[in-house]
Parts: structure tokens; sequence; C-alpha cells
């Protein structure tokens, strides 16, 4: 490899791959044996560059790097084989400052609160999960349902956090038992601060010691893979923290983040935006989202605050970001081109067009966003007193009017359990038994609405209690509380009934696949809707009031029987066990708008899912 030649792609922000070169690499002889350790660093600003370890006892006045390009790369080879051994650099700059700075291409770091980088061998582990790539299918006419995990407070061993490969026999029986086609890990690069979730890293190349080594966590990945589960991972791409130690003003200047203070300065989370009009930014995000590509397997991203990309600042007022959208449409072509069925989604709140059409059409390049508008139009509706749901029907009949507008996930994420927020469960009026009743609608309506799913992990069953990171899941719910067993379970089946239903799935970002029963009952607070695929026919029914019906006359663009397939009211859910235990048959006459009905028994605040087929057997 011609480093000069790699170092000019990565100055032009052409460099998908510089943490083949850059950082620390062990380098091997033609008998497979580690002869050296070499040391790469990119300081333009630097008038020397020492390397500290633990080889020198952090002294490194023996042990100044050569400066190998007068753009400002330095390097350094020692004859030894350095493999877990820590160190830092120390820059001196221009100007006369003393920075101390982890390595920015690290592949590993000590646990925090130290901030060392580590010496490590990234290469080697033999993957096992060649079925899984084989088999991958694209997500476009396929179940998505995602699993959004906290590695940290999913389990814990004694109030600490579990590792990689202590968690991974539970992780995979219970994420295969639960339906989840897919885990979405919250930032599992390395960050120094439990309380930012990993949403403010220092490591984009190493994966968080927390949990063990990067290769542990290769060994959870491909052992998710062996089960047929596919990995995202969430991905801060805009800005960056300002830990002394890490990227930030890394050689005295802001070497890859905006000049303009103003519109530099993240004063929302504290951090500092990236400017994407430099190739080394550009670079250095490239080669880290293939990096995990290539080395940990990942099936897609979720790339964070997209809003902040699309604007300067995040808002529009301030002025579209020209080169970060620029540089989305070069990161999408590019990772696409390496893997044609990942999952690259996009969490925005903003109406910035086409953010998942395609780059050759005028898109940004995303195959997915986050649908925000249909989360917080649910959430505030279910939310509202029983009463007055008969005053909001457009909170839930509004969302599909731009539901097929992009391609979406529908989330119900980490962001809506926090702060005072309350768990899915806790926003829902009412008794003890009404909350768990408006939570099954809830979820049914998120599982059969347009979109690929997301839910944070516990709404699976029920859990009260916000989500704290310094603990645990409330597991206990599970074994001393029926109605927590009786909600996993519901879940359960719900998840399963999405899954073998093409008709909640395929092409469901295309308007043809859903249509309106009844939209305008508004003392009743009920609404119908068909899910359809060419071959399956699907009618849901949400009666979001307490009220029950003996019958109700619903409207169907199919002769034919209709068979239910889940019903929320039943008693093994914590329901009354009102549900429609015959077959129902069309009748003919007129209602809303087709010239077929069929007599529905709905349950108060019940959810049913109706199955049509052409004759009764």
């Amino acid at each position: 490899m011609d480093i000069h030649k790699q170092f000019d792609l990565f100055l032009l922000g052409k460099e998908t791959n510089a943490h083949k070169w850059m950082g620390a690499h062990l380098l091997r002889n033609d008998e497979g044996y580690i002869y050296a350790t070499r040391f790469i660093l990119y300081a333009p600003n630097a008038k020397m560059v020492k390397l500290l370890g633990s080889f020198n006892d952090y002294n490194g006045d023996n042990h100044l790097m050569e400066k190998i390009d007068y753009k400002g790369l330095f390097s350094i080879t020692i004859p030894e084989n350095l493999e877990w051994a820590t160190y830092r650099y120390q820059i001196i700059t221009n100007d006369n400052q003393y920075l101390y700075k982890s390595d920015p291409f690290a592949f590993f770091t000590e646990e925090r609160p130290n901030n060392a980088s580590r010496v490590y061998d990234i290469d080697g582990y033999q993957w096992q999960d060649q079925k899984f790539h084989y088999e991958k299918k694209a997500p476009y006419e396929e179940p998505v349902l995602i699993y959004e995990l906290h590695f940290g407070s999913w389990q814990r061993k004694y109030g600490e956090f579990k590792k990689y490969n202590e968690v991974v026999d539970d992780l995979i029986n219970y994420i295969h038992y639960m339906g989840f086609t897919h885990v979405e890990f919250l930032p599992i690069y390395e960050h120094p601060l439990d309380d930012s979730w990993g949403y403010q890293g220092t490591g984009f190349f190493a994966a968080t010691s927390r949990y063990g080594s990067p290769k542990d966590l290769m060994y959870l990945i491909d052992r998710l893979h062996q089960a047929g589960i596919g990995v995202i991972i969430d991905w801060v791409l805009g800005h960056i923290n300002k830990d002394a130690f890490g990227l930030y003003f890394f050689d005295g200047t802001p070497l890859y983040e905006i000049e303009d203070e103003y519109l530099r300065e993240n004063v929302t989370w504290g951090t500092a935006n990236l400017d994407f009009s430099k190739g080394i930014t550009r670079s250095f995000m490239t080669s880290a989202l293939s990096f995990w590509m290539d080395y940990f397997h990942v099936d897609g991203f979720r790339i964070d605050a997209v809003s902040n990309l699309l604007y300067y600042l995040g808002n529009s007022q301030v002025g579209e970001n020209q080169h970060a959208i620029n540089y989305l449409r070069e990161l999408s072509a590019h990772l696409f081109s390496k893997e044609s069925r990942l999952i690259f989604s996009a969490e925005d709140s903003t109406a910035f067009p086409k953010v998942t059409h395609p780059t050759y059409s005028g898109g940004v390049g995303f195959n997915y966003k986050w649908n925000m508008g249909f989360m917080n139009d649910t959430l505030e509706y279910f939310k509202l007193d029983l009463i007055y749901r008969k005053y909001h029907s457009n909170l839930i009949t509004f969302s599909h009017v731009y539901a097929f507008n992009e391609q979406f996930i529908l989330p119900f994420s980490h962001d809506e359990v926090v702060h005072m927020k309350g768990s899915l469960i806790n926003k829902m009026p009412g008794d003890y038994y009404s909350k768990f009743a408006n939570w099954r609608l809830a979820v049914t309506y998120y599982m059969t609405f347009p979109g690929k799913k997301l839910f944070f992990m516990g709404t699976e069953f029920a859990v009260f209690a916000e989500w704290d990171f310094r603990k645990e899941l409330d597991w206990h719910l599970l074994v001393e509380y029926p109605s927590h067993q009786k909600a996993h379970r519901y879940f359960r089946d719900l998840a399963h009934v999405y899954k073998n239903h093409p008709a909640l799935f395929r092409l469901d970002h295309k308007p043809e696949t859903m249509r309106w029963l009844i939209a305008d009952h508004h003392d009743n607070s009920l609404f119908a809707y068909t899910r359809e695929s060419h071959r399956q026919l699907l009618v849901v029914v949400l009666n979001m009031t307490p009220t029950y019906y003996d019958y109700y006359e619903i409207g169907v663009p199919r002769k034919g029987y209709y068979e239910e397939v889940i019903n929320s009211d039943k008693d093994i859910y914590f329901g009354d066990n009102q549900y429609n235990g015959q077959i129902l048959a069309t009748i003919d006459g007129h209602r809303n708008g087709y010239d077929q009905y069929i007599k529905v028994k709905v349950g108060s605040l019940a959810a049913i899912i109706l199955k049509h087929r052409r004759t009764n057997t």
C-alpha cells in the first residue's frame, strides 16, 4: 500500500478505508509473526508529536514521531509486538499548546474512566455467518421488527455490566422467542460517559470496552446472525463530543469541525458540529461506517439527529447544510455499493423532501426514515382521557396523509421513555386495567400501520417505570405479575401475526396496501382499515373507548368470510374475553361505501385483526 497515495485520497474525502493504515497496526512477516508496531497520525498543526505508552512509561522523549508528509502526516514504527499496550499522542502545536490525545483510529481503548488507546489485533476472527448473509433479503418486502436495545441496561449482573459473551445466549433466545427480526444497539462504539448512552462518542472505530473486547462483540453479532437476527447500530454522524482527549480540536484547531464558532457549537447537546466540506471529515466517517460493515458485519445504521445534518444547527431558518447533504448522498452510494440489502435509516423530524428517495432521483439516499410525526400524533392521542378522544380523531387519521411520502420505520424508541415522559403503558389514561387495554391498542396500531417497526426494550412487557440506564429492565414483572405476563404474550403473538401475514409488511411503502374503512365515526372513536397484499386482505378494528358492542357493522371490500386472527380482549391477554369465535360471513348491504358488510363483536378498548377467506373452510 502506498500510504502517500492513500493520504491524498484521505485529504480529498475519497478514502473509504483509512483505518487500514491510520492508527496503530501490528506488522507481520511472511510467516505471520508480528515483528513491529506502526503508528500513523494526521495532525497538520503539530510541530512535534510524541508517542506515549505503557511501553515507555508514558515518556515519549525516545519515541518522537517522524513527519512523513509536509501536509501533516506523522509516523513511527517500533520493532516490538505491542499488542494490548496502551498509548496516546502528545501533540505540541505550532502555537505551543500541549495536547494529550487518544488515537482517532484506535480499535480498542482502556475501560472508562481511563481513556488511553490500546493496540489491538482487529484481524483474525473466524466468522460463521455465511448462511445468514447468503440468504438475507432486502428489507422492502420483508417483515422488519426491530428491538432497540441499550446493552448496558438490558441485563445486569449484581448491578454491574454484563459482557458481550455473557449476554449472547439469553439475548438470542429472547429475541427469537419474541419474534423480532433485528436488534438495534444504541451506540456501541467507545464513549467516556455512561450518561450519554453512547451518543457522545470518542472512539468511532472501537467497540466500547465496557462490555468486553472487539472480538467478543464480533462473536455476539456472529451468533445473532447464525440465529437469523439482523444487527443495526445507532450512529452519530454530524457532531462529536468535546472531551479534551478526543477528536475535538484535535491538533489545537477545529480540524474536523466547522470553523465558524456559531455554526460549530451545538448548545443543546454540548457538542461540536462536523464540517463535511472538509475531505478529511468525509473520509473519516465513511471509513468508520465501512469498518463496522467489514469487521463487525453490521446490517444497518440508524443515523441520529439527521435534522442537524440537513440544516445548520438543525434549524431551517439558519439554512440548508448543502455540504452535509451532498456527503449523505456520497455515503449512501458507497454503503449500498458494499451491501444493497443494508438498512440505512434517518432519525429525522423535519419535512425535508425525499430523504428516503434514491440519489439518482434527487433523494438524500436513506432507504428508511423514522416516522416521528406518526409517533408524536399516536402518543398524543393515546394519552387523552377517553371522553376527549372523539374530538381528536385526526391524530389517528392524519398520519395516513403522508404515510407513503417516504419509506418509514414506526418508532417507539428510548427517547419516548426518559426525562419524565413515562413508559408507554404509563402514558395511558384510566385505571390499571384500562392502561393495559390501551397499551394493547397502541401496540396493535403500531404493528398494523404501514411501515417497518421499532420498539425499545421493555415495551414488549409493558414496564411501568421509565427507562433507567443505571439498572437492568424490570424483569421481575414477568415473574410476579400475571398482567405483565399476559401483555408479554400479547406482544409476542402480535409480532408473529405481523411476521406471518404479508399484508402487514409487503410493499408497505405503497399506498394501495392500506385503505380506511371507518375513519369518521368520531362519536364512537372506532376505526377500521384494511391492510392488503396481492393475495391477502386483513381488516383491523380499533375501539378506542370502553363501549362494548355486541356487533358493529363494518363495510368490507370483498365478499366471503372473515376469520379473527387475534383479539386483544381475550382473557389470555388480560381482557374481558369478548371475541369473535365464529367465522363472520359477509351480508349484502351498503355500509361505509361498500356493498357488503360484516357484524363484528367488539369489546371495550379492543383491537381486532380479521383475515378474509373466500370460503368457509
